[in-house]
């Protein structure tokens, strides 16, 4: 997308913090966060990136106002069972199915000191429910952390499985490993016949999301 020209030589068209945000989205959206700058932004804008400070601190500040943005486009509350437990799954996997489509936000959600305002009622919901299951409060914190860490993970994994069959669809080093395994030495594993990569495919994710809630809230 060309960048606007500007006329003249004088000073760079005014632009409003919601033209900021959505060219920020698009440039992640198309090309990943490595590819978002101040100077990238600002020259998609038609602007300077002195400009641009007047709407954001620096490149934090700016990704932050992404994942808010996200979140409260994004982000749906669901109707919620009274058995805790399932309340946790519940939550969860709104919040999976929320972010599953933009692995960006997940990766940047990962750094931990990032997050999304409107996305604390999914916490304080799930602590709850982790609370009425019987855990501290901290022990709650900590179950919510496993949930999000296992959450996050998985939608990681798939994400780089997707890009890289979007690549290349010849056959993966792992691929290649699995079909020539020595039966004696890794007997379980031979016996599956090429068949890893098929199970290791399959969407288990609620599968293991409620083995992870019962462990935790086991008496």
């Amino acid at each position: 997308m060309a960048s606007p020209e500007r006329r003249g030589g004088g000073r760079p068209p005014r632009i409003s913090r919601t033209e900021i945000i959505e060219t920020a989205r698009r440039i992640v959206d198309e090309e990943g966060v490595g590819k978002l700058t101040m100077r990238r932004l600002a020259t998609e804008v038609g602007s300077t990136p002195m400009a641009l400070y007047h709407h954001v601190r620096d490149k934090e500040d700016l990704l932050l106002l992404l994942v808010n943005d996200y979140a409260a486009r994004s982000l749906h509350r669901p109707d919620l069972p009274s058995d805790p437990r399932e309340r946790v799954v519940v939550l969860a996997a709104a919040i999976r199915e929320t972010l599953a489509g933009v692995p960006w936000i997940v990766e940047l959600l990962t750094a931990d000191d990032l997050m999304a305002e409107e996305a604390l009622w999914y916490n304080e919901r799930i602590v709850d429910a982790l609370m009425e299951c019987g855990l501290t409060i901290e022990q709650a914190v900590h179950g919510y952390r496993a949930v999000w860490y296992y959450t996050a993970g998985e939608m990681l994994v798939r994400a780089a499985s997707a890009r890289r069959r979007a690549r290349d669809d010849r056959p993966t080093h792992r691929d290649r490993i699995f079909a020539d395994l020595d039966p004696v030495a890794l007997p379980r594993l031979a016996s599956l016949s090429g068949r890893w990569a098929t199970l290791t495919a399959q969407d288990t994710y609620l599968d293991g999301l409620r083995a992870l809630v019962d462990g935790l809230t086991r008496d």
